[in-house]
């Protein structure tokens, strides 16, 4: 089953960008009690001091500033922020995903990481996504609408995590503001009716997600519905009264258990046939990991990420490594775009052969992130567009002109989902997060936890389903306890020790190259981040053809690059469809100096996103 929904031309909206950048001012703050958001209120860019956050939501935006005005840090902000859109947009977060989440800590000038990322039951196997009939792999979107497809939940534990570490506020304060949304309600609007429409066939499978999220007829809701949830209002309570535990190793811990694997079907449903293996084990077991960045250097800046299981660290950083050989500012365009697309490709080549889950397998990150591996990389780069797929690299020293290439078949691009937030928050010490998340498909599993009020996610299909050939080394593969690859992780750049801009994205493998293109835009051709972020997007991923937005695709510089350099496009045909071949929604933060933030959403992009400042202007 394919998730699609009509919308806009990208074309004629990023059009409307161009013409409204000029004019995006800032948002106004809530308090802490505040009502739902006026319809219309979201603003793309603000600019300000005294924190500011930026998501998709303009009510999540808003519960971030709320704890920011009283007395919160970014950490706690973004705890606020993460936990709203669980409310309101439960298609992409809530309690039953994940996410990888990137913290600059002002006092000790340090990054950190917490991988916050969902992981197989133990009951996982290599071979679970294959058919046992014929032995070959499971269809992707038929295995990704089965409950089998559900890790443990890691969104709570995150939170509780980055709250107790790195907070000033407790976990039951930073949830007060998602609670009272849950409790008032929120107006459904129209592009609240399209995720309801991608999701529709799942949501129609399961009574608990008809009764939340859809009318008594199984039909979307109409926009200006006030929809509440007082089921979520009540989980994050319990959660804000008795810890995370309470879900990890209590009653909301085995209703997910219970739902994954014994779900309560629509009479009549066709769509589910592989039940969940999840177990209480599988929950307690559960704990997000510190871990350290992945580091480059790129024109004078500190790029700092999240490493494997994420691959966007690794893969934004050999591409930034391998570009750095040439000044892109002072190139044409079209000559800078083309060493971009290539950049990705090769990148993308290693990251399908090297990347999953490091207590599992050997990730070579040191070797993937050498300027000297990258070298041998740079010079297979000429004036030709290489043939996908290709080979991938030998990220082991020595490192001797292009001796890097690796002999081994190339891996296969896995499909991902591409259903995801990024949140920026950012407080008046000048601490910085950037967390992206998600619950994978829109509307993940589809099913909401009965009584409980979120959606569970379906995330395990972010596996491979089998090596690229019999007998291959496949690093992706399912495993119990294992996380699958992911290209979510957003970036922190750092200038002389501090930070200067943050960015991150949603839409699966396109995530890598929604924030590389940023970072191109911003720092070599020199965009305001605004503009960086909102410019049409182009994404080479090791595929026979790159995927261009209508905007690019149309464009001058896309025949020039046909013409000129033999690179082949395929045409993105909107902002939000189709959902699985679309480079995704963006968020950034730039620090304008200390204490002064911008704070930049998407402009258009699934319905556009909502940037603040606590107290706005400059």
């Amino acid at each position: 089953m394919r998730r699609r929904f009509a919308g806009m031309s990208l074309l004629s909206a990023l059009a409307a960008v161009s013409l409204g950048l000029a004019a995006m001012a800032n948002a106004a703050a809530a308090p802490l009690a505040a009502g739902p958001a006026p319809a219309g209120g979201k603003h793309a860019v603000a600019v300000g001091t005294g924190g500011a956050a930026a998501s998709m939501d303009l009510d999540a935006s808003r519960a971030g500033i709320a704890v920011l005005k009283h007395g919160g840090n970014a950490i706690d902000a973004a705890v606020a922020v993460a936990s709203t859109l669980g409310v309101t947009i439960p298609f992409v977060a809530g309690p039953g995903g994940g996410g990888f989440m990137v913290i600059y800590l002002a006092r000790t000038h340090q990054v950190v990481t917490i991988n916050g990322r969902e992981a197989c039951p133990q009951a996982c196997t290599p071979t679970m996504f294959t058919s046992r009939q014929t032995g070959q792999p499971l269809g992707y979107d038929y295995a990704s609408d089965q409950p089998l497809a559900t890790g443990v939940p890691a969104m709570v534990a995150t939170w509780a995590m980055a709250a107790r570490r790195f907070g000033r506020m407790s976990l039951r304060t930073d949830l007060k503001p998602a609670i009272g949304v849950a409790e008032r309600g929120f107006r459904v609007n129209f592009d609240f009716r399209q995720l309801t429409e991608s999701a529709l066939p799942l949501l129609r499978a399961y009574p608990a997600s008809r009764k939340l999220l859809l009318t008594r007829s199984g039909d979307p809701l109409p926009a200006g519905t006030l929809l509440r949830n007082p089921d979520l209002a009540r989980t994050y309570r319990l959660i804000a009264r008795y810890g995370p535990s309470y879900l990890y190793d209590g009653p909301i811990g085995r209703a997910i258990v219970r739902a994954d694997d014994h779900p309560v079907l629509t009479p009549g449903t066709s769509l589910v046939k592989r039940r969940g293996i999840m177990s209480m084990s599988d929950l307690r077991s559960y704990s997000p990991q510190l871990q350290a960045p992945t580091h480059v250097r790129y024109h004078g800046l500190d790029i700092f990420s999240m490493p494997p299981p994420s691959s966007s660290g690794t893969t934004v950083g050999e591409a930034l490594n391998i570009l750095r050989g040439w000044n892109l500012a002072a190139q044409p365009r079209a000559t800078a775009l083309f060493r971009y697309l290539e950049a990705s490709r090769l990148a993308y080549a290693d990251r399908n052969a090297y990347v999953g889950d490091p207590r599992y397998v050997s990730v070579p990150v040191r070797g993937l992130l050498s300027p000297a591996f990258a070298a041998t990389r740079r010079c297979l780069i000429h004036h030709k567009a290489l043939v996908s797929p290709v080979a991938p690299g030998s990220p082991y020293p020595p490192y001797h002109g292009c001796a890097g290439t690796s002999t081994s078949r190339p891996a296969a691009p896995a499909r991902e989902g591409l259903h995801t937030n990024n949140i920026v928050t950012a407080d008046r010490w000048g601490n910085i997060v950037a967390y992206t998340n998600t619950i994978n498909f829109f509307g993940g599993s589809g099913q909401v936890v009965p009584g409980y009020g979120f959606l569970l996610n379906n995330e395990m299909t972010d596996f491979d389903f089998a090596p690229s050939a019999p007998g291959a080394y496949d690093p992706n593969l399912p495993a119990g306890g294992k996380i699958p690859r992911s290209s979510m992780g957003p970036v922190i750049a750092l200038r002389h020790g501090q930070p200067v801009f943050t960015v991150g994205a949603a839409g699966g493998a396109t995530i890598i190259t929604t924030i590389l293109q940023t970072i191109l835009n911003h720092v070599d051709f020199g965009m305001p981040l605004p503009a960086a972020l909102a410019a049409p997007r182009v994404s080479q991923t090791n595929s026979p053809t790159s995927l261009a937005e209508p905007a690019f695709y149309h464009s001058a510089l896309r025949q020039a690059l046909t013409r000129e350099f033999g690179e082949r496009f395929t045409l993105a045909t909107g902002p939000i469809l189709p959902l699985d071949h679309y480079p995704g929604d963006a968020t950034g933060l730039q620090v304008l100096r200390p204490g002064l933030y911008q704070a930049v959403a998407e402009p258009v992009r699934l319905g556009g996103g909502s940037a603040l400042t606590v107290h706005p202007g400059r």
